[in-house]
């Protein structure tokens, strides 16, 4: 499992291309990729985890969104995760 911090700026750009994401993140939570994504309080950021095989599968996924390199978002971290409860 991976997850995919986010930070955010006020940039309207990124409000603008928010629905377009949203809707390519819930397309991936029903092939069972996303197991859950949201804002943090503030609305500075997101996290994003993923429940991918490897770090290539992650990439793809954020090379197929183009929220990802939208101004005002910015990848923070990308971090493999192994949780022992879910």
């Amino acid at each position: 499992m991976w997850i995919v911090e986010l930070t955010f700026t006020d940039a309207p750009e990124r409000l603008a291309a928010r629905p377009a994401h949203r809707r390519n993140l819930t397309a991936l939570r029903e092939r069972g990729v996303v197991r859950m994504a949201g804002p943090l309080a503030g609305d500075s950021g997101a996290v994003i985890v993923l429940d991918a095989p490897d770090r290539a599968t992650v990439d793809a996924v954020l090379a197929g969104d183009p929220y990802f390199t939208t101004p005002g978002v910015r990848v923070a971290s990308v971090r493999e995760w192994a949780p022992f409860l879910t």
